[in-house]
């Protein structure tokens, strides 16, 4: 339940804090006050959008804060969802900037509006006149249905086996959107692949072959190098080697007469040794190297074929070029075995669609059992609000399976003898329309964990001896629900646990909202005033007295 609720700079609210009751909380006020602005901010505790047009003082921020008592309520699930601090007492924040900026929280955790629509759809329902238009709606008829029959476990089973069955038809689908396609192509890819199959390409081969080639092309100059070089070193009239070979008999003649010599001796000695060893070196690179023009012919041939492949297929390299065949051999084997795969789909979505329909079915079963409980409760309940003339039928047809079951309703209505029901969109009045709302939230109240219940004057065209009706029903909505009512009605804000004014103060030639929790005698003045006027009587304080008590 809403245990606190604090606006700050929220269109005509400069500050405005106070505590419901857990029980019935009535709210009452000048026309123009307020009230419903107040409905404002809480639509942002649950996750409604807003602006910067809703600053008090275009300079500050906005702060809306709700705090919520929520240990009887199982909401653990939501919190562990999006990993949410769950507290007993949690704290919802909205933050609006003049710069436009918005922010909410829960217990100091920054959150999106989604996960505030999810978290305040199970905290709070507000009733506003946009919930009144909805009543029209398909949709919302039918979720009324679905809440009084209780059939949200066998609905959410129904809804997994839909997304299931819609799961696999699209699969059958998908498969043959490609048969038709693969069917155009599978020659073009029969071809495609055998090409590169017989190409027989392995990963590293054209870095090597690019290698290869550029040594085979170059044989010859590479070659003949090499017997330049050697016979600079070791084969002309005079070659390194055998200079270098003198130079150490020389050295070797004078080195006894000093030791200083020696390492010269021993340094030619390395020279000499390291000089025939490289002449070896060449010698065998020389002979390794052919020049062998068939070979460089069938290397280029085969670069050039690998070129060509990957020109085709829009690659750059062979990996590239093995990735395109293995596509290819899987769109082969699919394009074999494809009847198998199309059979074996229609199979799966078959069995899916049968599982889901049984489904569907005993969710349909579970919504036209109710169908004759729920229209004379509500009718009943019309009765007592001053329609004896009511009359509610609930009209089903048969519907091609959707999200939402096999099922279409729509519930009719009839306020006056002797007039056949119609859909509520084009029968009932404002005032009859509010009536069957509050009738609607009255049978599925204890048919719901939603800890708080808000009316924005869902008393409208009603008085009397009705809205006494209406305000002992919400009373005994009240045994098991917070409910805040925003009223006009007497009878009403004299049902309330707890008793807010609305009124209006001027500051700073600007005027602002406020709210206060009246006192029992303040209550009894402010009902008076309702029955009879800003100057009541003695009867309109004897009456005012009497609804308190009664």
């Amino acid at each position: 339940m809403l245990s606190r609720l604090s606006i700050n700079n929220y269109a005509l609210i400069k500050s405005l804090d106070m505590q419901p009751h857990e029980s019935m909380n009535t709210i009452t006020g000048e026309t123009g006050a307020g009230k419903s602005i107040m409905l404002g901010a809480v639509g942002l505790l649950l996750g409604n959008r807003a602006d910067t047009k809703v600053l008090y003082e275009d300079d500050k921020k906005c702060i809306i804060e709700g705090e919520f008592s929520i240990k009887d309520y199982k909401l653990n699930a939501v919190f562990e969802k999006y990993d949410l601090d769950y507290e007993t007492d949690t704290l919802i924040r909205r933050e609006i900037t003049p710069n436009g900026k918005s922010r909410a929280f829960v217990n100091d955790t920054p959150v999106t509006l989604d996960i505030l629509k999810e978290l305040g759809s199970r905290l709070m329902d507000v009733h506003s006149q946009h919930q009144t238009l909805l009543l029209g709606s398909a949709n919302y008829q039918l979720n009324l249905i679905d809440i009084y029959a209780d059939s949200s476990k066998l609905l959410s089973e129904y809804q997994a086996g839909y997304q299931a069955y819609k799961k696999s038809e699209e699969h059958l689908s998908e498969l043959l959107n490609n048969a038709e396609r693969i069917s155009q192509e599978s020659d073009y890819n029969d071809f495609l692949l055998k090409e590169l199959t017989e190409a027989n390409l392995s990963e590293d081969e054209q870095e090597l072959l690019e290698e290869e080639l550029k040594l085979l092309e170059h044989a010859e100059e590479i070659k003949g190098n090499l017997n330049n070089i050697l016979s600079i070193l070791d084969k002309n009239e005079q070659p390194a080697t055998a200079m270098l070979q003198e130079s150490q008999n020389l050295i070797r003649q004078i080195s006894s007469y000093t030791e200083s010599l020696n390492g010269i001796s021993k340094r030619l000695d390395e020279a000499y040794i390291e000089l025939s060893d490289l002449v070896r070196e060449i010698e065998m690179q020389e002979q390794n190297i052919a020049v062998d023009f068939a070979r460089t012919e069938e290397v280029r041939d085969r670069i050039s074929m690998i070129y060509h492949l990957q020109n085709k297929h829009h690659v750059s390299n062979i990996k590239g070029l093995l990735d395109v065949q293995e596509k290819l051999e899987k769109e082969t084997f699919i394009a074999n075995h494809l009847d198998e795969q199309i059979e074996g789909a229609k199979k799966q979505m078959e069995a899916d669609e049968g599982q889901m329909l049984q489904k569907a079915d005993k969710v349909s079963a579970r919504r036209k059992g109710i169908f004759r409980s729920f229209e004379k409760e509500i009718i009943g309940l019309l009765q007592q609000l001053g329609m004896p003339d009511g009359k509610l039928q609930i009209e089903w047809q048969p519907k091609k399976a959707y999200i939402n079951g096999i099922d279409e309703i729509s519930i009719n209505f009839s306020a006056n003898k002797g007039v056949n029901p119609a859909p509520l969109n084009k029968v009932a009045s404002g005032g009859e329309f509010s009536r069957l709302m509050f009738c609607f939230k009255y049978v599925i109240a204890d048919k719901t964990a939603l800890p708080t219940m808000v009316f924005d004057e869902i008393d409208s065209g009603i008085s009397g001896e009705i809205a006494l009706q209406m305000g002992k029903m919400m009373q005994k909505m009240a045994q098991n629900h917070q409910v805040i009512t925003i009223s006009h009605l007497p009878q009403i804000a004299a049902k309330g646990d707890s008793h807010y004014f609305v009124y209006k103060e001027v500051d700073s030639d600007r005027s602002m909202s406020m709210i206060k929790k009246l006192t029992e005698e303040d209550r009894v003045k402010e009902i008076a005033k309702m029955i009879g006027g800003d100057s009541p009587s003695e009867h309109a304080f004897e009456s005012a007295k009497e609804l308190v008590l009664s």
